[in-house]
């Protein structure tokens, strides 16, 4: 088992930074990539970015690439989202999520409890 904990989500206004960071714990030698999802009231979860737990380049979706970055810091089993320029669109629940089985970004195995990022006009 892995356990996923979010945290650094707030109220923050559009053109503003946050910085949501993921503290795993259990079983991390068995985490092949860790990712970030979101989602928005009414719409379904979608994919943010992703990153190799063991080293490798990130991969981000679309609408976060040159606004947000996605690092890890292994040696303390953690794992970060930094966003900039951050817009009402961005508004969502953020989740953090682990794959084990595999290396799909898309098919987690373990999924963090979120944490609130709300971005006001």
């Amino acid at each position: 088992q892995v356990q996923l904990v979010e945290s650094g989500g707030g109220l923050v206004q559009a053109g503003g930074s946050l910085r949501l960071s993921c503290a795993a714990s259990g079983r991390t030698f068995s985490i092949n990539v860790m990712s970030w999802f979101r989602q928005a009231p009414g719409k379904e979860r979608e994919f943010v970015a992703t990153i190799p737990w063991n080293g490798g380049e990130p991969y981000y979706a679309d609408s976060a690439k040159g606004r947000f970055t996605v690092s890890r810091d292994s040696a303390k089993n953690m794992v970060y989202l930094q966003m900039n320029s951050l817009n009402p669109e961005d508004t969502a629940v953020y989740y953090c999520a682990a794959t084990t089985k595999g290396y799909s970004a898309y098919a987690p195995d373990y999924w963090g409890q979120g944490t609130q990022v709300t971005v006001s006009s």
